[in-house]
């Protein structure tokens, strides 16, 4: 890959550059992901800044036009993407949409659907969430037990599902329920469209040991789901949760990004504190941090290939569980190092501006680690299909093409 642009990226780059700094004020700020509480008004903050981005063509860059993309390329959206790290503007608070439900409908919905929902949920009027973890499910998807029972008026639900991101602040999810009890676990599935305002759907916030309210438990009772809102063809729902796992992990660890706090404000974090430690504890800082950064790299050029693999219109592979489980490493020695770096200071970092945000990673990475995928399933998916390792139990035919997923939503 050359990582030089061409004459047309240089434009966008300059262009992206230009605007970021007229409309700074307008846009939301922050220094990593997974590191804030989502309360309603900094979810409300971040929902204007995906507008204005929107609204400048620099948001679903690569969707199709004719439902409010910007039809362009891969590369194109990557340059965007780095004009947004450098100037430090915020994540998409509608990152599950983006980077999940959205790619699922475009694949799989009506044309009614793609019309009423994909330009909404590319501008965050509608923020989305998705439903598919269950209590006690564990890492195996096609366990859950959610029912969708068909009627005259539709589709009637029964379940709850759990570790459901940012539910609480959602408008519409895509949900996966169990509509056929006598099929094979993986062949009595179908995805669904459900409206989160809905008669029977209640969403309860879960407290995590970062403090934040991030992830929920939803409960669904007797919910009604026109058949309209389906996604894909009854039954059919596994494969059209596959295209939503494949697109989960190139949202989560696939794209070069940094899940955690930023390797930027790691050195800086760096160079403040490394004056006050001992010669001994300097020299041993020094090569953690040489190690983080590597990795980080490492991360982010891998990405990019798996980009290039897109650019060329081919499907990816197995890269992004790779590339998934390199980026989570990365965040967890990235807020363990900062952590560490403040040695005893660390008993106060929840109270201190500045110091917080190594304490509340430290406490996000392990949520982190289930997104798209335990790390134990993912190597065993590198394990299977890279290395060609048989695999840790015998599979049905039905379930060969099958991949267990544990989530946090």
């Amino acid at each position: 890959m050359n990582f030089d642009d061409t004459p047309e990226q240089a434009r966008l780059r300059a262009e992206v550059r230009q605007f970021l700094a007229a409309h700074h004020d307008e846009l939301a700020h922050g220094d990593g992901a997974y590191l804030e509480e989502p309360g309603h008004e900094r979810v409300d903050e971040l929902r204007r800044t995906q507008a204005v981005l929107f609204d400048a063509g620099y948001m679903g860059l690569t969707w199709p036009e004719e439902y409010g993309g910007g039809g362009g390329t891969n590369a194109q959206q990557a340059v965007i993407n780095e004009e947004l790290h450098r100037a430090r503007v915020a994540g998409p608070v509608g990152h599950v949409g983006l980077g999940m439900c959205g790619p699922t409908i475009l694949r799989h919905g009506s044309e009614d659907q793609k019309q009423r929902y994909i330009r909404r949920l590319l501008r965050a009027d509608d923020m989305w969430c998705q439903l598919f973890s269950e209590p006690g499910g564990g890492s195996d998807l096609a366990a859950l037990r959610t029912k969708a029972t068909r009627h005259d008026d539709g589709w009637h639900v029964q379940g709850q599902k759990v570790w459901t991101t940012l539910a609480q602040h959602c408008r519409f999810g895509i949900l996966l329920a169990r509509t056929n009890p006598e099929a094979a676990r993986h062949r009595g599935l179908t995805m669904f469209v459900i409206d989160m305002e809905a008669p029977g759907v209640t969403v309860r916030p879960l407290r995590q040991m970062n403090g934040h309210h991030s992830f929920n438990e939803v409960f669904l009772d007797d919910v009604v789901i026109a058949d309209s809102e389906r996604l894909g063809d009854v039954d059919d729902g596994w494969r059209v949760a596959l295209t939503t796992l494949m697109n989960e992990r190139m949202a989560v660890g696939g794209g070069g990004g940094e899940l955690g706090v930023r390797s930027d404000v790691l050195v800086s974090h760096a160079n403040r504190l490394l004056p006050r430690l001992s010669e001994e504890r300097r020299v041993l800082a020094v090569e953690a941090l040489g190690r983080v950064l590597v990795e980080s790299l490492a991360a982010r050029y891998s990405g990019y290939r798996l980009q290039t693999t897109l650019e060329k219109g081919e499907h990816p592979g197995p890269e992004s569980s790779a590339g998934k489980l390199t980026a989570v490493r990365v965040a967890h020695a990235t807020a363990d190092l900062g952590l560490r770096l403040l040695g005893e200071d660390a008993v106060l970092a929840r109270s201190r501006d500045g110091d917080w945000r190594w304490a509340s990673a430290a406490a996000s990475t392990p949520g982190i680690a289930l997104a798209g995928g335990t790390d134990e399933i993912l190597r065993n998916i590198v394990g299977e299909r890279v290395l060609g390792l048989p695999p840790d139990r015998p599979r049905t035919p039905a379930a060969a093409t099958a991949t267990p997923i544990a989530e946090s939503r």
